[in-house]
């Protein structure tokens, strides 16, 4: 869909410029947005390389096992039908402590890697498991302590006090997990009641 979105934007700007005689703005705009993206990128880059090395070095410490014993009573009331999979448990926890961190983007193939084996265990293929449907709300309602890659894309466009967005996260995204996780409990309550 997005293949079809993009390219009809991209005609209608270039129409648009055209039929308003603006052609030389749009091409001072094409270049000033490639160069802001190629320099937000860069900036990016720092942080996400920063915070995915630690992420490695961690996972080959006893930190990981810590913290998904931490997590572990939380899994347990989260995702109850993956009570004795740690394997399972261990890519979950992963993909939290990630998305905790602000790491949107190292959270993501940690949350794909965590889904297929889901999927492997989903004894209906063609049908969200309960836990997948709850792994989908917690990477939805992301809870971050640090979002480093908000942090990151305001200072790289000069904010004043780019972490004063600390404390509206937290609060934004705790409120939607609790929302998310009781709402998500309700419908697999509900789903299997019905059935």
């Amino acid at each position: 869909m997005l293949n079809i979105i993009f390219p009809i934007f991209i005609l209608i700007s270039f129409a648009f410029g055209i039929f308003t005689g603006r052609v030389e703005d749009l091409n001072n705009s094409i270049f000033d947005s490639t160069n802001q993206a190629i320099t937000l990128s860069f900036e990016l880059l720092g942080t996400m390389c920063l915070w995915s090395g630690i992420m490695n070095i961690a996972s080959k410490t006893s930190l990981i096992s810590k913290l998904i014993k931490l997590l572990s009573p939380i899994l347990n009331f989260l995702f109850p039908d993956l009570k004795e999979n740690k394997k399972i448990k261990k890519e979950i926890s992963m993909n939290i402590i990630a998305n905790i961190l602000g790491l949107g983007n190292a959270a993501t193939p940690l949350g794909l890697k965590a889904m297929k084996s889901m999927q492997e265990e989903n004894n209906n293929k063609d049908v969200l498991s309960d836990s997948m449907m709850m792994f989908i709300v917690i990477n939805t309602a992301s809870i971050q302590l640090i979002p480093t890659t908000v942090i990151a894309i305001r200072n790289s466009l000069g904010s004043n006090n780019p972490s004063s967005i600390i404390f509206p996260t937290w609060v934004a995204t705790i409120i939607a997990a609790i929302v998310g996780v009781f709402v998500t409990k309700f419908v697999i309550k509900l789903t299997k009641g019905a059935k």
